[in-house]
C-alpha cells in the first residue's frame, strides 16, 4: 500500500481502518473544479487508496442538469444567463435540473458503498436523512414527500428544502446533495426546480425568519453524515487531499513488476 497520507488512519496491514471518513471543506469553489476533484476521488476510491471522502462546498452561481434531465426545464436564455453571470453545466448526476449558489450547502460523498450496502435507493435515502437530520437541530421540521425525491418542509408542502443527485460507478459515489441555508431564493426563478412543476424552494435562514451562517451548518452536517453512515468524520485540509491524489495517482500509474 504506498504511503498517501494519514496514516494514523491506517492498520498494521496499511489499510485504511473501516469507518474512516475524511471531510474536506473546499468553500467557494467552480462546479467545474468541483467535479474535477470529485473524478480523481472517485478513481482513488476505487483503488482503495483513500478513504471514504465526504466534500463540502458553496458554488458560484451555476445551474446543472442531470443525465436524464429536459432541457425545457431551463426557463432562461442563453444571454439571460450571461447577464447574469450564471454557468450552465450538463452533468452526470441523476435527477433533472437544479441551481447551485452563495448560501447553498452542497456535500458530495465519495463513499465505497459495496463496503456498506450496495442499494442506491437506501444510498438517496440516507442522504435526506442527513439533511432531515440538520435541519431538525435547527428546530425545522422536514421529511420527505412521498414519490419525489429531496426533502420538504412537509408531506403537503410545495417547499422544497434540500435537494439531491448522484452517480455510481462500481458502487463508488459522486455529486450528491444540496441543502439551502441562506440562498438567494429568486435565482430558482430561473428553471422549473427538479423538473417539478409548482415547486418552490425554501432556506434555512427564510423558514427560521434569521440570518443562517453556512459556516455555522456545515459541522452539523458533517456530525450527522458521519452518525447515519457510521463514519468517523477526519477533518483534511484541500492540500492534504490533494498531495494524497497525486500519491494515489501515481501508484496507479506505476508498471507493475515480476
Amino acid at each position: 500500500m504506498p504511503d498517501c497520507g494519514y496514516n494514523h488512519a491506517r492498520n498494521n496491514e496499511g489499510q485504511f481502518h473501516a469507518g474512516i471518513c475524511w471531510e474536506v471543506d473546499l468553500g467557494l469553489t467552480s462546479y467545474g473544479k468541483a467535479l474535477e476533484l470529485q473524478h480523481h476521488c472517485v478513481a482513488a476510491r476505487k483503488a482503495s487508496l483513500i478513504p471514504d471522502v465526504l466534500l463540502l462546498c458553496e458554488h458560484p452561481h451555476v445551474i446543472t442538469l442531470g443525465r436524464n434531465g429536459k432541457r425545457e426545464n431551463l426557463l432562461a436564455s442563453d444571454n439571460s444567463l450571461r447577464q447574469m453571470n450564471v454557468e450552465f453545466h450538463p452533468s452526470d448526476r441523476g435527477g433533472d435540473i437544479t441551481y447551485h449558489g452563495p448560501g447553498q450547502l452542497v456535500g458530495y460523498p465519495i463513499l465505497d458503498l459495496a463496503a456498506m450496502r450496495r442499494d442506491v435507493c437506501w444510498y438517496a435515502c440516507q442522504l435526506e436523512e442527513v439533511m432531515i437530520r440538520a435541519a431538525a437541530f435547527f428546530g425545522i421540521s422536514a421529511g420527505r414527500n412521498p414519490g419525489k425525491i429531496g426533502v420538504w418542509v412537509s408531506a403537503a408542502s410545495s417547499e422544497k428544502l434540500g435537494a439531491l443527485g448522484v452517480h455510481l460507478s462500481r458502487w463508488v459515489t459522486s455529486h450528491g446533495f444540496a441543502l439551502n441555508v441562506s440562498t438567494d431564493l429568486r435565482y430558482f426563478d430561473l428553471i422549473v426546480p427538479c423538473g417539478i412543476a409548482g415547486c418552490h424552494s425554501t432556506s434555512l435562514e427564510k423558514l427560521l425568519g434569521r440570518p443562517v451562517a453556512l459556516a455555522g451548518v456545515a459541522p452539523v452536517v458533517t456530525e450527522v453524515f458521519g452518525e447515519i453512515f457510521n463514519r468517523e468524520m477526519h477533518v483534511v485540509g484541500l492540500a492534504e487531499l490533494e498531495e494524497a491524489l497525486e500519491c494515489a495517482e501515481a501508484n496507479v500509474a506505476k508498471p507493475v513488476t515480476v
